[in-house]
């Protein structure tokens, strides 16, 4: 990569984002740019914090398990090895959480479609009684009227 720098309109196009979602992220932390008169100056650092944060947030991640990972490999002195483990221990705790959540979809889907079957079912005996009904009030209505 030969570019250093970016501003605010560089970076929010390369990773289809809006100017307020990175001054959202530099608000959180996540990107500290520097400032040349009053435009942002991005720099390499902040390029790699903010296509990090964008992957976790499209794995679904919440705001402050993305800041601790990214503040973990900020930290020269902190062991891969712990870093990775970390990361390991974050992704496997929200996979778990997505397939309770996947679980938890998946019954009151099947619960739904149990519910608008026996409600169909329902209706169409209803629908038949209502039918029957009105034909023999009309049959009840014609015959009295053929005898006269």
């Amino acid at each position: 990569m030969s570019q250093a720098t970016w501003t605010i309109s560089e970076l929010s196009q390369e990773f289809g984002i809006t100017p307020r979602t990175l001054r959202f992220y530099e608000d959180q932390g996540i990107v500290s740019p520097t400032r040349n008169g009053r435009n942002r100056v991005y720099a390499t650092r902040d390029r790699t914090r903010l296509k990090l944060a964008l992957r976790g947030r499209r794995l679904g991640l919440q705001l402050a398990e993305i800041v601790t990972l990214i503040n973990l490999y900020d930290r020269s002195h902190a062991s891969t090895l712990a870093q990775l483990q970390h990361y390991a221990d974050v992704l496997e705790s929200h996979r778990q959480k997505l397939e309770q959540q996947r679980r938890d979809l998946d019954e009151t889907l099947k619960e739904l479609h149990q519910q608008q079957a026996d409600c169909a079912a329902l209706l169409r005996t209803r629908q038949a009684a209502a039918h029957k009904q009105s034909v023999a009030a009309a049959q009840s209505a014609v015959l009295p009227a053929l005898a006269k």
